[in-house]
């Protein structure tokens, strides 16, 4: 009776929230400006707001006229600051934490949170539950255990700020009506090393009723491989309740078949976008592609035309002005005090009415040592298409250019590390090459004037990527291994792993 009290209760809350809903998906432009014009009117007394006399812009094009586009490397100096016990530096008074995150060329990121946006960050999350569970009328995970792999929740203490892994940090928000039900433990959770932790949720989880599993899909992959190695079953008969899967940080579609072979059958999936710097969008259609962008939540957005992004004078666009279907580098300005902030995600919308992304991309991953520019959503795309027609499982993969080989053209070189190889190897590369081809057309050109011969494909030994992000200390959490290189710094790594 309690457990179905408790559903009812969930499904009434869900239904009246998407209602609730509604306004801001239909006035997106108009909230989105205004909501910018409040960020400039809190912050004008700040460090950052004098300096670029917040009190004098009255209107978006202001803006973009008087603040730059900046990534951390600018507002480093800010944060050192800030991480000094400065007040008022960014945003008013100091943030509620800092989000610790891994940089490639700045070290550690220290992500502000402040008091006003960390609510944003548990209300997307539930905002995304609740659309799940109205649009499947379905609230029955809430009877089960729930797992979300996670960082370590011990946060360490900078002048008064609260500092750890964005997930560890969520992990202290968890709303009380999943606390009950949620593991692992906190002994676990506190365990630093992945694999050691991946194997005491393992033994903690293996003889649960478990209905709800969240996190990164190769972390996903890595934890069901290891519960089917101990137990021989597929994860769905080991959990025969398994209600719903949460992913967030890559695209889940190279990952689609190889969770499902895992599962044994199908589970609904619900798919995120969330990060140290903003939740920004969440799946809310499950019969549609693309996720919602959320325009409400403290997050002012502006998009760069992929083929401008560093240049000089790039045009800085909003909702008002984006097209369907291209490529930008997604910038923000957020109620934490990142101003005009370059996050290094590539989005491409697919719908206005809702406003509907996908992600389809990093500034900083593509290949593109011949001028070719290709990016994430294009081999993914083109790899899905190729495994429709020539059927294999595909662990990771990774796209490298070899510029000088031993003899013949350049070529691009794929590393795949295949759970199931496909019957032609030959076949797959030569549909692989075909579909690259048909999505960019100055590779199809290279191709075409025998400037690169067509792509390779190098299989590798089983864990070859897993090797790769233990090597640089980015097993587990959210660390994910770039799909696409402009150098061969992670292939020369992975040449060693060749079958």
């Amino acid at each position: 009776m309690l457990n179905f009290i408790k559903k009812n209760i969930a499904l009434l809350w869900a239904k009246k929230h998407v209602k609730g809903t509604q306004s801001f998906k239909q006035n997106a432009v108009k909230d989105q400006e205004q909501l910018l014009l409040s960020l400039l009117k809190t912050a004008e007394k700040t460090l950052f707001g004098r300096t670029y006399q917040f009190e004098e812009l009255k209107t978006i094009e202001d803006f973009q006229t008087k603040v730059p586009v900046s990534d951390y490397e600018d507002l480093k100096p800010y944060i050192e600051k800030i991480k000094k016990g400065q007040r008022d530096i960014l945003w008013t008074d100091t943030p509620e934490y800092f989000a610790k995150t891994s940089g490639t060329t700045s070290g550690s990121k220290y992500i502000p949170i402040s008091k006003e946006g960390m609510p944003y960050q548990i209300a997307a999350a539930q905002s995304a539950l609740f659309h799940y569970i109205t649009q499947k009328n379905n609230a029955d995970f809430l009877n089960g255990k729930m797992i979300f792999l996670q960082g370590s929740p011990e946060l360490e203490d900078l002048y008064g700020i609260k500092t750890g892994r964005l997930s560890g940090i969520v992990a202290h928000h968890i709303p009380s009506y999943l606390q009950k039900n949620r593991l692992p433990s906190l002994e676990t959770n506190l365990i630093e090393d992945w694999e050691t932790k991946v194997d005491a949720i393992v033994k903690e989880t293996e003889k649960e009723n478990m209905t709800l599993i969240s996190g990164i899909p190769p972390w996903l992959i890595m934890y069901f491989e290891k519960l089917i190695e101990r137990n021989g079953k597929k994860i769905t008969e080991l959990f025969p309740n398994l209600q719903l899967i949460i992913t967030g940080g890559v695209n889940f579609e190279p990952y689609r078949e190889k969770m499902n072979e895992l599962l044994g059958k199908p589970v609904d999936t619900l798919q995120t976008f969330p990060a140290s710097e903003g939740f920004f969008a969440f799946q809310d259609d499950f019969e549609k592609d693309g996720l919602l962008l959320l325009t409400n939540h403290g997050i002012f957005y502006e998009f760069i035309p992929l083929e401008e992004y560093g240049k000089p004078n790039a045009k800085r666009l909003t909702l008002k002005d984006i097209e369907l279907h291209r490529d930008y580098a997604l910038i923000l300005t957020t109620n934490s005090g990142l101003w005009a902030y370059s996050i290094g995600d590539v989005v491409r919308f697919i719908s206005k009415n809702p406003y509907r992304i996908l992600v389809s991309g990093r500034t900083k991953h593509f290949t593109s040592a011949f001028g070719e520019h290709v990016i994430a959503f294009e081999v993914e795309e083109a790899l899905k298409a190729t495994v429709e027609k020539y059927p294999a499982q595909i662990t990771e993969f990774h796209l490298a250019p070899q510029v000088n080989p031993a003899e013949g053209l350049p070529y691009h070189e794929w590393f795949i590390e295949f759970e199931k190889a496909p019957e032609s190897l030959e076949d797959f590369r030569n549909n692989l090459d075909e579909e690259m081809r048909k999505r960019n057309s100055y590779y199809d050109d290279l191709i075409s004037g025998k400037i690169l011969q067509p792509l390779i494909i190098t299989s590798l030994k089983k864990n070859a990527f897993q090797d790769y992000a233990k090597s640089q200390g980015k097993l587990g959490g959210q660390n994910k291994i770039p799909r696409l290189a402009n150098d061969r710094k992670i292939g020369d790594f992975l040449i060693n792993f060749k079958k």
